[in-house]
């Protein structure tokens, strides 16, 4: 008898250690991958989105208007450097941010060359709650630079933020920023004095666990 209490002891004993260090405990976490029960995201994975289907990254002139800069390809790769309990607020360091096959409907323009995210790396956080907000490091800015040809020539436009925000959503693993102002710092007058950049990112992937797509918890 004192055998086989010994025993159970010892099996309920490794189950329990099996189960600490399950991937599976751990989905508790802010960000998990597979569903929002599944594994954590681990710390140093590189997480990556380009554009959901059908839409395009566009820097407008206002809030609610249809002039300025649309590029119909963008990515983002981030590395993962926090990855508490839920509810907490997960961090991020973005290490790259890319447009490309960008146009523009503003007068006196006739392409653009490029659209570039300056001051890398940037950092983010996402909360349980599905706020995202995207800031610079100590003392930077969040910049982007345009450049552009014009009728007289090409011309760089510099934009400024101190921090953007989005949502992140489950339903599509998608990360959605709605007319995140930036101003203006340099540039001529065919520059717009205010860009306002609107994107929906989906679906967000853990590419070091093999694309598996991202929750936020």
């Amino acid at each position: 008898m004192r055998t086989r209490s010994l025993l159970a002891l010892a099996a309920g004993t490794a189950a329990l250690m099996v189960s600490a260090i399950s991937p599976a405990s751990a989905a508790d976490t802010v960000l998990t991958t597979g569903g929002p029960a599944g594994d954590a995201v681990a710390v140093g994975d590189v997480l990556s989105a380009s554009l959901a289907s059908g839409t395009a990254a566009t820097f407008y002139s206002s809030a609610t208007g249809t002039s300025g800069v649309s590029c119909a390809a963008s990515t983002f790769t981030a590395t993962v450097t926090d990855n508490p309990a839920a509810p907490g607020t997960a961090t991020e360091t973005v290490d790259a941010h890319t447009f490309g096959s960008c146009t523009s409907n503003v007068f006196g323009v006739t392409g653009v060359n490029s659209v570039t995210v300056n001051n890398l790396p940037y950092t983010t956080t996402v909360t349980s709650d599905g706020v995202v907000t995207v800031s610079p490091a100590a003392g930077s800015v969040l910049q982007t630079t345009v450049v552009l040809r014009t009728l007289l020539g090409t011309i760089n436009c510099v934009y400024q933020a101190p921090s953007i925000t989005g949502t992140s959503d489950n339903t599509d693993n998608s990360i959605n920023f709605t007319a995140q102002a930036f101003t203006k710092t340099s540039g001529s007058s065919l520059c717009f004095a205010n860009g306002y950049f609107t994107a929906k990112y989906a679906p967000v992937t853990d590419t070091t666990q093999g694309g598996t797509t991202v929750f936020t918890n």
